[in-house]
């Protein structure tokens, strides 16, 4: 395969935050309860990146357990947050993941807490609180509780992978969305049947939002610095509320746009100052 130049492997990670972006329109669009939508955008996924990557019966004994589960529930967490919230505050407070790897670091990684860690911390967890002010019906108000743990998965998982940076992540994403198509099945079970129109969807969520995203973000990493990585991703949630408000006409409020824009300001100060002192900053993951 041919070397990437710079802005070749730019585009592709710019292109796969892109296809992030589509998540919250599309499972949305399927006419299915959250469960049902996480298992077959699981299974299309895994079995899509199988025949992609081609794992070699070697490779899969650097699966991570804990990884792959922490990854199914991130998966899960997050599409039934999708369901029962809106999309921008699903994505919005997905991203306060990066700070749960600030937070933990120290623990688990041995890695320096500084004080502007504990700054966008704070600064991070009073634009959370954004989110919950005003009159919120309780569907509302449980998605957005579910979305905080969505993020706090996603943190986890980006600590896990980063521990495990010296072996080989595929398998583990690959046995994460086959065990989150298992730990859906059960609850989704009779409510699995879909249109021609579902069909499409989730195959789509499945192959590009999710799969073919992937490949581009893996494949433009090879080129392109962490930090500079973890900002391109940061597209994904500028565009995740535009497509649904465009498709669905949903409008997240005032607050949880001021909040949503708190969070990101705050990971991405963080990300700049990690960038400039030469530590690694947290990536991106497709959730």
């Amino acid at each position: 395969m041919a070397p990437l130049s710079p802005l070749r492997g730019r585009l592709l990670v710019v292109a796969a935050a892109l296809l992030w972006s589509t998540g919250g329109l599309a499972i949305k669009l399927v006419p299915l309860p959250a469960l049902g939508v996480a298992f077959w955008r699981s299974l299309v996924s895994a079995i899509f990146l199988v025949v992609v990557f081609r794992p070699a019966r070697a490779r899969w004994r650097h699966a991570s357990i804990a990884t792959s589960l922490i990854y199914a529930l991130m998966i899960l967490s997050f599409v039934s947050a999708t369901k029962m919230t809106t999309a921008a505050n699903a994505i919005f407070l997905q991203y306060t993941g990066p700070l749960y790897v600030l937070a933990f670091a120290p623990f688990l990684l041995k890695e320096r807490f500084r004080h502007v860690d504990a700054a966008a911390m704070a600064v991070a967890l009073a634009g959370m609180s954004l989110f919950f002010v005003g009159r919120l019906d309780p569907g509302a108000l449980t998605g957005n509780l579910v979305a905080v743990v969505a993020g706090f998965f996603f943190g986890l998982v980006i600590l896990l992978l980063r521990r495990d940076a010296a072996g080989d992540a595929i398998p583990s994403v690959i046995a994460g969305n086959f065990l989150a198509a298992a730990l859906a099945f059960p609850f989704a079970r009779g409510h699995l049947a879909l249109d021609g129109r579902g069909i499409l969807l989730v195959l789509f969520l499945g192959i590009v939002q999710l799969g073919i995203s992937y490949v581009l973000f893996v494949r433009g990493l090879t080129v392109v610095p962490a930090a500079e990585a973890s900002l391109l991703g940061m597209l994904e949630p500028m565009f995740n509320p535009l497509w649904a408000f465009l498709g669905l006409g949903e409008k997240p409020s005032a607050w949880a746009l001021l909040g949503g824009a708190i969070v990101l300001c705050a990971v991405a100060g963080r990300t700049v100052f990690g960038w400039r002192a030469g530590d690694p900053a947290p990536l991106p993951s497709p959730d």
